[in-house]
């Protein structure tokens, strides 16, 4: 049934040209958009914008909020929830976003990690990628058909659909499992980097948008680019660290020609992704009725940049300044479209720094895993311990940098007993693990409610846990922990852990006219969907959510209750 809304009133500022691609925009800046010449309409928004930021964590977000100046800036003048949560303990990619346009836990999107194992699977290593097809030939963990078949829960953008199909919904990443995991099953287009330029899924063609985009980035990268700018305040944080035998901390993201591999793993494809989010807006028409859109926009290099280099040196400031402009460059090309849109923005997880640099910053307690919690260490220790050879494969997958810990396939039900016990004793008595839960146990749990602050480690992992996904045994290691045992070049810091630093985010929603708020009460990465479904007027039967409509106005305006 289609949804009524009536037409929208445009601000007669916003009457211009409309140029054909984002980089050819002429639009207002972002101070121009000012909340007193502004239309306050209680109409749905003809465009949702839902932008993730990988690995932007709420301690980030406070670290730099005084030194946003673009697009960044123009969010801070309307609702911030500066503590959000990404309540459950899994706190990775592919959850991550799950949680953001669902308003369930990872509990009921079935995404209990970026991958977990199938030990009775007919591939040598076991294991499923989170937005894969196993059941394609073609398809491998490593090299994956990309699908959405394990999303279990429909998206802001499927209910849309399903109530008016003539809404578009549509997303682009350089992450495959982002845009898939925000846009859902019902889509018009969803596009990802993949080796030297966006693709799509395997039964559908690039458009000439994509083609476009990839000219342009082809062009870049073939030329090669300087090192990008260093905004003096950055000045603190641009020193050596030493992790091993290589430095982190002093790297400005020179570009060589022809390399794509430094390219994917800086600010410049951030860039990429906002101007092809403005091609897909300008090629699918979105935005240009009364029927509203969504666009998810995922920007994946924050992460990247956390992963190579830590989030506390120079890398990480360019990195934020860059995608500061490069948001303010998206919002004034919606601008200069004359749409009416309302954005969210939060992140998927939030990060850690690399032990190294901050052990001379007051965190000596920070330490990389050690080999033992590996899965093959466990392995060899498990076995040792119970008796237990395994009869085909491994005895146990998973461990280390994942919590979850699968046994064998073709074990005994005395077998499978006596490598559980072995396994949680051992766990248990590890000095780098906080806790250990078996499957049954949390099978028994109840799903958590309540102020996500509060939640117990029990209640974390059970907002993680689905019983036909995740591992035989859980395990939590300690806080200051980092899941990596071999730091190398390109990977020095990680996330995944149920602390604070990795669980909270920011949650941000901004729409011309809104009256600005800030409230430090923590919610939830799971109010965003029920809180966008009011601002377009759908209405879904109790239960379809995990989260709350928030109201989002900072005026006697309820933008719940309508």
């Amino acid at each position: 049934m289609r949804l009524s809304f009536s037409s929208l009133s445009l601000a007669t500022a916003l009457l211009v040209s409309t140029p054909a691609f984002a980089q050819d925009a002429v639009a207002p800046a972002a101070d121009a958009v000012a909340p007193a010449e502004a239309t306050k309409s209680a109409e749905a928004p003809q465009l949702i914008l839902a932008i993730s930021v990988d690995q932007f964590s709420a301690d980030l977000f406070a670290q730099y909020r005084e030194h946003f100046s673009k697009g960044f800036a123009r969010l801070l003048d309307g609702a911030v929830f500066p503590s959000g949560y990404q309540s459950h303990a899994a706190t990775e990619t592919c959850p991550g976003h799950s949680t953001l346009l669902t308003g369930v836990h990872p509990a009921r999107t079935g995404i209990i990690a970026n991958n977990w194992y199938v030990p009775g699977i007919g591939r040598n290593d076991k294991k499923v990628y989170c937005v894969e097809d196993e059941t394609n030939p073609r398809s491998t963990s490593k090299k994956p058909v990309v699908s959405s078949d394990h999303l279990k829960a429909p998206t802001l953008g499927d209910l849309m659909k399903k109530a008016n199909p003539t809404t578009i919904n549509a997303a682009v990443s350089a992450k495959d499992r982002a845009a898939v995991m925000m846009s859902g099953h019902d889509t018009d287009a969803v596009y990802w980097f993949d080796d030297n330029g966006f693709t799509t899924f395997e039964d559908r063609k690039i458009t000439p948008a994509v083609e476009a985009e990839n000219a342009a980035l082809t062009k870049l990268v073939d030329a090669g680019a300087e090192a990008l700018p260093v905004p003096g305040y950055c000045s603190a944080a641009d020193r050596p660290i030493k992790v091993g035998d290589f430095i982190v901390g002093t790297y400005r993201f020179p570009l060589t020609a022809g390399d794509y591999k430094a390219y994917a793993q800086g600010p410049r494809l951030d860039a990429a992704t906002g101007d092809l989010a403005i091609r897909m807006v300008d090629e699918l028409g979105m935005g240009k009725d009364a029927v509203p859109d969504v666009l998810s926009v995922s920007f994946s290099q924050t992460d990247r940049v956390g992963h190579a280099f830590g989030n506390e040196g120079v890398e990480m400031c360019i990195q934020l300044a860059q995608l500061d402009a490069t948001l303010g460059k998206l919002f004034d090309a919606l601008d200069a479209r004359g749409i009416d849109y309302a954005v969210v923005l939060t992140a998927d997880h939030g990060g850690f720094d690399a032990p190294d640099r901050l052990d001379q910053q007051g965190y000596p307690a920070a330490k990389y895993i050690s080999e033992t919690l590996t899965g093959d260490a466990l392995a060899d220790a498990v076995s040792k311990e119970s008796g237990v050879v395994a009869p085909q494969g491994k005895l146990l997958y998973g461990g280390g940098s994942s919590g979850d810990i699968y046994l064998g396939a073709g074990l005994t039900g005395d077998q499978r007993k006596a490598v559980t016990d072995a396994l949680v004793a051992m766990l248990k008595a590890n000095p780098e693990v906080d806790a250990v839960y078996t499957a049954d146990e949390l099978k028994s749990v109840p799903l958590p409610h309540g102020n996500p602050q509060d939640w117990t480690m029990l209640q974390r992992v059970r907002a993680s846990f689905d019983p036909e996904r995740s591992g035989d045994v859980l395990m939590m290691t300690k806080r200051g922990v980092v899941g990596i045992a071999h730091p190398g070049p390109g990977y020095v810091a990680t996330h995944g852990s149920p602390w604070d630093y990795d669980r909270r985010v920011p949650i941000v929603f901004w729409r011309k006219g809104m009256a600005h708020q800030e409230q430090p009460a923590p919610v939830e990465t799971v109010d965003i969907a029920p809180t966008l479904a009011s601002l377009v007027g759908l209405k879904e039967p109790a239960g379809t959510w995990d989260g709350r409509c928030l109201d989002i106005d900072g005026s006697q305006a309820d933008t719940c209750a309508r």
